[in-house]
């Protein structure tokens, strides 16, 4: 992975998941997490329900070890900064993780205004991020838009911030111009790997974006491909 944009202060790679809240409503139709909750839950794992992609909180996981010195990517199964998530479950996971200096946490949603709120109880072993996959609002998920998902990392006031741009739809020239205001440490950019057909942009107009980022930020680009409708 060409690392160019890379820091000293980067947080590294992530190594680890952990879900104490779990499920989402933001109902994107590229969602793959719903689908595997639905299959988990089929098989009686816990939290997840046969009640769509239900939000969850996942306690007893407050319980478990956490190795030290790890970058944990927390509720990749979910959104929990959506506007549905009780604030005390919030406030719960944030009480555990600040204690937990030694080791490194990456939180993402399509809610970012909602960082605000607990502006006073993060730590600096904590990077906020957002996904924003495109400055266009094609309507594909419940989730803000992504105008206002960048007003709100724009003006979001943490050292530690963090960009994914995935799966990557189709984009304007301000939206290079977004990442910059947002000054993310690092960046996530990808294609779509489920075959949804979205409104991709060319490879050649994704890898021109990725080489203008480097330079700029720590870019992590993966599964760069061909948008679906270019001839293979």
């Amino acid at each position: 992975m060409d690392n160019r944009g890379s820091s000293s202060e980067t947080f590294g790679e992530i190594t680890e998941t952990w879900n104490p809240i779990t499920g989402c409503l933001h109902n994107c139709v590229y969602c793959w997490a719903r689908g595997y909750a639905s299959r988990l839950a089929s098989m009686g794992v816990k939290p997840y329900n046969t009640e769509g992609f239900k939000p969850a909180f996942a306690e007893w996981r407050l319980k478990q070890r956490l190795p030290r010195g790890r970058f944990f990517f927390v509720s990749d199964m979910g959104d929990m900064w959506g506007e549905w998530v009780p604030k005390k479950w919030i406030e719960r996971v944030l009480g555990l993780l600040r204690s937990k200096f030694n080791s490194r946490f990456l939180f993402l949603t399509k809610n970012p205004g909602r960082y605000r709120e607990f502006r006073a109880k993060f730590a600096q072993n904590m990077m906020l991020g957002a996904t924003i996959e495109t400055n266009r609002d094609y309507r594909l998920t419940k989730a803000p838009p992504p105008r206002e998902r960048y007003e709100a990392m724009r003006s979001l006031d943490w050292k530690h911030k963090a960009l994914v741009i995935e799966p990557i739809l189709d984009f304007d020239d301000e939206f290079i111009d977004w990442i910059k205001e947002i000054s993310p440490q690092m960046v996530y950019i990808g294609y779509d790997n489920y075959n949804n057909k979205l409104q991709e942009p060319q490879l050649s107009k994704t890898k021109l974006l990725v080489e203008e980022l480097y330079g700029i930020t720590d870019v992590r680009a993966k599964a760069l491909r061909k948008a679906w409708y270019e001839s293979q």
